[in-house]
């Protein structure tokens, strides 16, 4: 469902899909971009005047991390098991990155192709303490687009 014009989305709800699997719990998500060299070229005109022309380069991969709730899930785990013991035929992995509006509808999706998962960290663990425990998955990607 498209927004209408001149409205924006609140990104409260989003959600990954890995392999057909839709993890929702997750709670954030940062380092989404799509970023690309920058080529100068530095030359003298006809007229003798020195330019610089800025050019688009190649494409740069990026990281992303997901952030949630310590949950029963183990699919973060078994993720990073497989490329921590070389299987990068199925470490690397094409997933997409949901953003949902209010009725659950999806309203935009962040590709990322040929991601692998870098780290794991596991938040602080800390005697007496109240807080929610989380994990951070650190995914790098070779490509992203935005479908």
């Amino acid at each position: 469902m498209a927004l209408p014009d001149l409205d924006t989305s609140v990104g409260h709800s989003f959600g990954l899909e890995v392999d057909g699997i839709t993890i929702k719990q997750i709670s954030e998500v940062t380092g989404l971009k799509m970023e690309q060299d920058v080529i100068e070229l530095k030359q003298n005109m006809a007229d003798g005047k020195y330019v610089i022309k800025k050019l688009p380069g190649r494409m740069k991969a990026g990281e992303v991390v997901f952030t949630r709730g310590l949950t029963a899930d183990n699919s973060f785990e078994k993720w990073v098991k497989d490329s921590r013991f070389g299987k990068m035929g199925s470490a690397r992995k094409n997933g997409v990155v949901v953003v949902y509006d209010y009725e659950g509808q999806a309203i935009k999706r962040y590709k990322i192709m040929r991601a692998w998962p870098k780290a794991l960290e596991i938040g602080t663990l800390k005697a007496g303490d109240t807080s929610v425990l989380t994990e951070k998955l650190t995914v790098t990607y070779e490509e992203m687009e935005v479908e």
